[in-house]
């Protein structure tokens, strides 16, 4: 079988050159924006923007590596003394089930269980703690 061999844009007809161009700018546009935001560690929380709650809101905050902070709660932080990655957590900074359970859910859950907090995937974090209160 043949591989067809495709023509450069210039030598396209008009009606693929209407479509082609609109297309072109939209993907360099998106490049652009993540690029800026990629490059001024911004990040935003899409869910949260399509909820209707402003850019400041939806802002997400990085340290300055860029990474994202979480701290025992699961709430995002920028204090270093306060959070750390959310794949630095273990089941051993939490004090009880609850807690562990708490956070695992507020990072994503069993989708986004990184250092394994939930080891048989049944959805309960640190089963091992004491259940406290």
């Amino acid at each position: 079988m043949a591989i067809p061999k495709f023509k450069p844009l210039a030598n396209a007809s008009e009606g693929t050159k209407k479509i082609f161009k609109p297309i072109l700018i939209g993907v360099i546009a998106i490049l652009a924006a993540a690029f800026g935001l990629e490059s001024t560690n911004n990040d935003f929380d899409l869910g949260k923007l399509l909820k209707g709650e402003s850019l400041e809101e939806s802002k997400v905050a990085r340290d300055e590596s860029g990474n994202v902070l979480f701290d025992k709660l699961g709430n995002v932080t920028t204090d270093k003394t306060l959070g750390k990655k959310s794949n630095d957590y273990n089941c051993d900074d939490f004090s009880t089930q609850p807690e562990a359970q708490a956070f695992f859910l507020k990072v994503g859950g069993t989708k986004n269980d990184v250092n394994r907090l939930d080891g048989n995937n049944d959805g309960v974090a640190c089963q091992d703690l004491p259940k406290g209160e």
